[in-house]
């Protein structure tokens, strides 16, 4: 297995805005395979069938035109003969007349053709079937696209069927072509193979995932306030993720149990524990994900919450300002209608005897003290209560 870890830990650049989410499927759309792979009366070989070839004692000996032709060959009984024959979204009509050629199970047919199942391993007699979830972080968009690979693996054939984003499987064949001993060891081998490439292919999305936490990090103590939408866009990422990961180390679990029953290789048993060492590393840091990703959301909710109190105090205070001056502004305009009253009053031009203040000697300076003491007695009324 390739040194995944310092892949992981290597940094990368990328525009922080999230480009926009594609639609997710339907469950009516997962489920319908008429939607996703049209019917067809070709036969197998016509563009689905990436590769068809025979292998013995882990030596390529024939590249067959079609399915047929291996499974002819198969027949034969020949020993230390393998066949593998790798599929690219095959409809439900090639898948069929693959299975009845190989002998494969109805059920896990119509898991291949429909796809967008969870991770799994069954055992259908003699035959293994095995479902993957690969993934890939896409640096342009920010996002992870997921693929999923399922592998029918019998006594001597190898059945690889690819569907969405999952990465192509010829790196996995030219290196066991290139390792006769590992291919000759069989079917099981192609299983670890392919095993370790899809946990390696886990390493750049998790190196990705990080940098994008620690985008997030400073966005949200940066008060950038379209955080929310991205923790929550992210978070969505990472369960998917999990949901890839997670059952995986149910698998090799059942694996690793089964080694014994059914005549496990030794050497390929400690292969596929150092790969169930990688996966659960994998599996550990998708959690820890998950994890941070609640943490940051509590934390952002917690500054938000912050902010808006914030705002509200120094809406509190600004308006606390405002009521000290309309005080300030309500007293002075009572104390200066005070005179105003009284000197509208005896500006009204009453005749005598209706108001005896006009022709008394001392009409005018009581008019005025009136005045004087009216306004010192409101201005210190207002005073007393701090309205001025």
């Amino acid at each position: 297995m390739s040194d995944w870890r310092s892949r992981v830990l290597r940094p990368a650049r990328r525009a922080a805005a999230p480009a926009p989410r594609r639609r997710e499927p339907s469950p009516e759309e997962s489920m319908d395979p008429r939607g996703h792979h049209p019917a067809s009366s070709a036969s197998p070989a016509d563009g689905q069938v990436m590769d068809a070839a025979l292998y013995r004692n882990g030596k390529r000996i024939d590249t067959p035109a079609s399915p047929d032709q291996v499974r002819a060959r198969l027949r034969r009984k020949e020993t230390g003969t393998m066949g593998w024959i790798g599929l690219f979204q095959p409809d439900e009509t090639h898948l069929a007349a693959l299975g009845h050629q190989f002998g494969l199970h109805e059920l896990a047919i119509e898991d291949a053709v429909v796809a967008h199942q969870r991770p799994k391993l069954e055992r259908y007699g003699d035959t293994l079937f095995v479902v993957l979830r690969a993934a890939r972080y896409d640096d342009d968009s920010e996002q992870v696209e997921f693929g999923e690979i399922h592998l029918f693996i019998g006594p001597d054939f190898v059945l690889t069927v690819r569907h969405g984003q999952a990465p192509p499987l010829h790196p996995v064949r030219e290196r066991m072509e290139a390792d006769a001993d590992l291919l000759a060891r069989g079917p099981e081998a192609v299983l670890y193979a392919v095993l370790d490439h899809v946990v390696d292919g886990y390493a750049p999305v998790i190196a990705g995932l990080q940098n994008d936490i620690d985008e997030i990090e400073t966005q949200v103590f940066g008060g950038d306030p379209g955080v929310s939408r991205r923790i929550y866009e992210l978070s969505r990422e990472v369960i998917e993720f999990q949901r890839a990961t997670r059952p995986l180390l149910t698998i090799l679990d059942g694996l690793t149990a089964g080694f014994t029953k059914y005549g496990t290789d030794e050497e390929l048993q400690r292969y596929l524990r150092d790969v169930a060492d990688h996966a659960t590393t994998v599996a550990e840091r998708v959690d820890g994900f998950r994890q941070m990703l609640a943490d940051i959301l509590t934390v952002n909710s917690t500054l938000v919450s912050q902010a808006q109190n914030e705002e509200i105090k120094h809406m509190t205070q600004a308006s606390l300002a405002q009521n000290e001056e309309i005080k300030k502004i309500s007293s002075w305009a009572a104390i200066l209608f005070a005179p105003t009253l009284i000197g509208t009053v005896y500006g009204m031009n009453f005749e005598p005897p209706g108001m005896p203040e006009l022709r008394w000697t001392y009409g005018y300076p009581f008019a005025l003290a009136l005045m004087v003491l009216t306004c010192l007695g409101l201005y210190l009324i207002f005073k007393r209560r701090d309205w001025l």
